[in-house]
């Protein structure tokens, strides 16, 4: 089993920088492919970002390529979400997700077997 926790949400205005940080405990990180997603309010939970057990692998939603870069450092346990060039409509709470090692590339949403509680990032105009 894995336990998640997000850190690093806030307030920002448009066009700055946060970095949301999701550390695993319980399991060994690098068992675990991990997604990053968010809701908004009223809307649906959508998928933002994959990454690989071992870094290597990345797949981006079409509306943060170019802005968010994942990274993850197994050794600490821990998977980063580099977000620059925030919007207004990135405004969310973020969760991270973690799927076991094998399955499809990217992970399908019912692959995801753990959740974090959520982050709220906010983005002022």
């Amino acid at each position: 089993q894995a336990q998640l926790v997000e850190y690093g949400g806030g307030l920002v205005q448009a066009g700055g920088s946060l970095r949301l940080s999701c550390a695993a405990s319980g399991r060994t990180s690098s068992y675990y492919r991990v997604g990053w997603f968010r809701q908004a309010p009223g809307k649906e939970r959508e998928f933002v970002v994959a990454v690989g057990w071992s870094g290597g692998s990345t797949y981006y939603a079409d509306s943060v390529k170019g802005r968010f870069t994942v990274s993850r450092d197994n050794a600490k346990n821990t998977v980063y979400l580099q977000m620059n060039g925030l919007k207004p409509e990135d405004t969310a709470v973020y969760y991270c997700a973690a799927a076991p090692r094998g399955g499809t590339w990217p992970p399908l949403r019912e692959e995801y077997t753990y959740w974090g509680q959520g982050t709220q990032v906010t983005v002022s105009s």
